[in-house]
């Protein structure tokens, strides 16, 4: 299988090849020429496996140049019950045709984890496939969970050099104190005086500053990128809705060719692109419903057909998504109205800071697409609502989701799945806030994980209670103007 820009006019290359370059000469995104069909022969062969080769199963579809026996091998080593304790993407019950899908299991603790601990070895194996011999430098913009999830993905994987750069002000304590803390001597990690999209943008005037990637080059490395314009980074997300699905039948919840919806908390829009995707494949999906917090530009977006980025930016309580510019809707784009319409919304995105589909186009996307945003108030409200009814604890980018999978669920009675991504301990201050109770904070930094696990009765996830005692190894921030030359 080839793969091509988002924005047309740039060469086929392998996956192997997109994996290690990351993002197009043009700037584009690199997708798959064609979306391979979920053959019911497929189906059945990959339904009683486990999540592991489940996994190698479906990226084999889209990764036909890597060798299927080594990539059932990274599969089964990325997926391991020593990284997922609990498993790797369980779909538990919240209530009759109600499910959530938590994918906040692995060594971070959020739903990253799921692709980037198959990452790292997906382009280890595509330096080896095409004969490159430099180091992989990648850069990454983080929202919070990405930056720590990369960072442990990576560490001192040979070949690879990794930098991460996040909003001083724009994560939660928890998740600085992560990425503060990481071990590993290929490791960096930038804090900048910005929020998310200053981050994301500086990365990208890196990836197209020519003068700067000759004199990398000239150092021995290649800039790439484990964020999910990566599409060694999308493509395993993919795996979990179609895993979900055949969870939900084996467990007798559906029956086969039952139709479900999944409610994604949606920020840069990779993980429910990831969704659409397996809908194309031909899982049999009825809604995605993407979950917007305050930073509602893709909800807007959705129910108008303009993306206007020129507006008021929120800090929230869920960071991961507060994001004004969603890197992502460009695939949906490209699948939507071709290569060419495509450039020339993103053309007017660059310069006007906005672009206005045609009803048409959004008639399409309203397909299978719904939009829908959470604010504060409805956030807090969730998580004890949840609590309340279910006895889980839920974090607050699950709660915005979880809120507008209630009320699809209550305007249709159709069975929904929430998709869950971090683990509530990530952000215990404001679940411990939402749940009534004052944060005592008498215990340091990491006080909130103790009163939460004390409030619920819940255990503390070991990757976070490890946070104690941790050294602190980077800080400081930079404006974004100073990214570049922070590389060298």
């Amino acid at each position: 299988m080839k793969y091509v820009s988002t924005r047309g006019g740039s060469a086929r290359v392998s996956s192997a090849a997109a994996i290690k370059k990351g993002i197009a000469d043009n700037g584009g995104l690199y997708v798959p020429e064609r979306i391979p069909l979920l053959t019911n022969e497929i189906f059945d062969d990959l339904y009683e496996k486990d999540y592991a080769g489940r996994a190698a199963g479906i990226l084999s579809l889209f990764l036909d140049d890597y060798d299927p026996d080594a990539l059932y091998e990274d599969c089964r080593r990325a997926y391991s019950d020593a990284s997922f304790h609990g498993g790797a993407a369980p779909t538990v019950k919240l209530g009759e045709g109600r499910y959530m899908l938590e994918l906040f299991h692995g060594p971070t603790c959020a739903f990253k984890d799921m692709a980037l601990q198959i990452m790292p070895r997906l382009l280890s194996r595509a330096l080896t496939m095409t004969g490159e011999d430099r180091t992989a430098y990648i850069l990454v913009a983080t929202s919070g969970d990405t930056g720590k999830a990369a960072l442990e993905g990576y560490r001192d994987v040979d070949r690879v050099r990794i930098k991460v750069f996040y909003p001083v002000d724009g994560v939660s304590d928890i998740q600085k104190l992560q990425m503060a803390t990481q071990e590993g001597k290929n490791v960096s990690v930038q804090a900048i005086n910005g929020n998310f999209d200053d981050a994301q943008n500086g990365v990208k005037k890196i990836f197209s500053d020519q003068a700067l990637n000759a004199s990398l080059n000239e150092k021995g490395f290649i800039l790439t990128s484990a964020n999910s314009i990566n599409w060694g980074r999308l493509a395993p997300q993919i795996v979990y809705y179609i895993s979900s699905y055949m969870d939900l039948c084996k467990a007798g919840e559906i029956r086969r060719g039952d139709r479900v919806s999944f409610c994604v908390p949606t920020g840069n829009f990779g993980n429910i692109f990831a969704g659409y995707i397996a809908y194309r494949m031909g899982l049999p999906v009825d809604r995605l419903i993407c979950a917007s917090n305050e930073n509602n530009i893709l909800t807007d977006f959705l129910n108008t057909g303009v993306y206007d980025r020129n507006r008021k930016f929120y800090q929230t309580s869920s960071p991961s998504m507060d994001i004004l510019i969603s890197s992502n809707l460009e695939r949906l784009l490209y699948f939507t109205i071709g290569a060419d319409k495509t450039a020339s919304y993103m053309r007017d995105l660059q310069k006007y800071g906005r672009y206005e589909i045609k009803k048409t186009e959004l008639a399409a996307i309203s397909a299978i697409f719904d939009g829908g945003f959470t604010d504060e108030k409805e956030t807090f409200d969730e998580i004890k609502t949840t609590y309340e009814q279910t006895g889980r604890v839920i974090d607050t980018h699950t709660a915005v989701a979880n809120r507008q999978a209630r009320i699809y669920a209550g305007r249709t009675g159709k069975p929904v799945v929430t998709v869950s991504t971090a683990s509530p301990y990530k952000f215990a201050a404001d679940v411990i806030t939402a749940l009534g109770s004052k944060v005592k904070g008498d215990r340091g930094v990491l006080s909130p994980l103790y009163e939460l696990s004390e409030l619920t009765g819940t255990e503390i996830p070991a990757p976070l209670a490890a946070l104690s005692g941790k050294a602190v190894r980077f800080e400081g921030a930079i404006d974004p103007s100073d990214m570049a030359g922070s590389l060298v």
